[in-house]
């Protein structure tokens, strides 16, 4: 027992939701791959490069929770790093219509998934030095604008929802971090008028526009925009299956999978989801696990969150604080994406399940992110222990005096 309490430092409920998302994504890959399987014709190659991938993510927690939480403000330097790496992808060939990924032979580098780390970092370090007495400083505001705005440059371009993703952490965090009400509610007004003309902008401009000037993935959003926003009645017999399958096999996944799902390994329509081992995992969760294993793995991110902020909440320094609620905003929101995305309330996206989908630096990425919690609340434990030890000191000094009062004096 003490063997796996020294293995197994920190947070032991964070911990737990993260072996339990492992699970769930062992599980699940496994069964959601069957179209990988079918072009590889190998049955456990797919799922033995993910148990790899995930043992690799594993050992990437291990060790980033036995670092001292001090050497993570050094991942302000992630933040040029990541802008060079981001230019460099941008300028090289597209894969599957965007340019994402740098080839490394091995595995698939995204450079957007380390410039969103490094920019959480950076946003979390300038809310810690500007904090004043009752609020930031207002400059912060300022700061944090052009450190997001400049990674959203080179990520809107070919990943649209990344870009979002990533404004709504940092705009969450600069809730928590007291950024002035008046820049938040300016902030906020700005916010929603630029999201206003940009999806106008990409629904209305014609597509002849957007190719023309390169920008092909504007295409691509201006198709997906139209067919979820359309709400014509289309008879069942006239329903192109073929021209939204994502769309329409995820409908079909979780219109049959009802209170308790086909069990593990059972699902159907994972033979026609192009991505059901990435974006559309979740709408294969529910189709064998049912609606109550959907709203377990939905609450297993809530209460992550919550785990976090509870860390969050005894930390004596701000930036500890600041960069785990970062974290769990990221991963939150991005999760809600994707499940929302798989019910079919958000427009398709292309976000992954964090720690569940198939994936290769965004497994990595993810994993540090849990270990960064992990070795912050291994921080607060260390804390709370020290705490108790000075009271105990401080109550045993205040003891003596009493229990060594002098005796009086005997008669003379």
């Amino acid at each position: 027992m003490d063997l796996l309490r020294n293995f197994f430092k920190g947070d032991k409920v964070v911990w737990i939701i993260f072996l339990a998302l492992c699970l769930v994504s062992i599980i699940e890959v496994f069964s959601a791959s069957s179209t990988l399987t079918y072009k590889s014709g190998d049955h456990w190659g797919p799922i033995t490069n993910h148990l790899i991938l995930l043992t690799v993510g594993a050992f990437v927690v291990w060790i980033t929770h036995n670092l001292p939480c001090r050497l993570f403000k050094i991942g302000i330097l992630l933040y040029p790093v990541a802008i060079i790496l981001l230019i460099i992808v941008l300028s090289m060939s597209a894969i599957n219509g965007a340019s994402r990924w740098i080839d490394l032979g091995v595995v698939q580098f995204q450079p957007s998934e380390l410039a969103k780390m490094a920019t959480i970092i950076t946003v979390a370090f300038i809310l810690s030095r500007m904090q004043e007495e009752k609020q930031a400083n207002r400059k912060a505001i300022k700061y944090i604008l052009i450190v997001t705005g400049f990674t959203c440059l080179f990520i809107v371009t070919e990943n649209l929802s990344t870009a979002l993703l990533l404004v709504i952490s940092v705009y969450l965090m600069m809730i928590i971090g007291r950024i002035p009400f008046k820049q938040m509610a300016l902030l906020t007004g700005a916010g929603v008028a630029a999201l206003v003309i940009g999806l106008s902008t990409i629904k209305y401009v014609p597509a002849e526009t957007w190719d023309t000037i390169g920008l092909h993935r504007m295409t691509t959003w201006q198709n997906r925009l139209n067919s979820h926003f359309d709400k014509s009645q289309i008879p069942p017999e006239k329903f192109d299956i073929d021209g939204d399958a994502q769309i329409a096999h995820a409908n079909i996944a979780i219109a049959t999978s009802h209170v308790i799902g086909k069990g593990p390994g059972n699902s159907v329509q994972r033979d026609f989801l192009s991505q059901a081992f990435s974006d559309f995992i979740y709408a294969i969760i529910i189709e064998e696990l049912g609606l109550i294993g959907g709203g377990i793995v939905a609450f297993l991110y809530i209460w992550l969150l919550m785990r976090i902020g509870k860390i969050a909440r005894y930390c004596d320094k701000s930036y500890y604080s600041f960069l785990i609620m970062g974290i769990g905003f990221l991963l939150a929101t991005q999760a809600m994406f994707n499940m929302m995305v798989a019910v079919g309330i958000l427009p398709v996206t292309g976000q992954p399940l964090p720690l569940i989908s198939k994936g290769g630096t965004a497994t990595l990425v993810n994993s540090a992110y849990i270990g960064i919690i992990l070795s912050v609340s291994r921080y607060v434990e260390e804390l709370k222990k020290k705490e108790q030890e000075e009271a105990l000191t401080a109550a045993g000094e205040k003891q003596i005096p009493s229990d060594s009062q002098p005796e009086p004096a005997g008669e003379a």
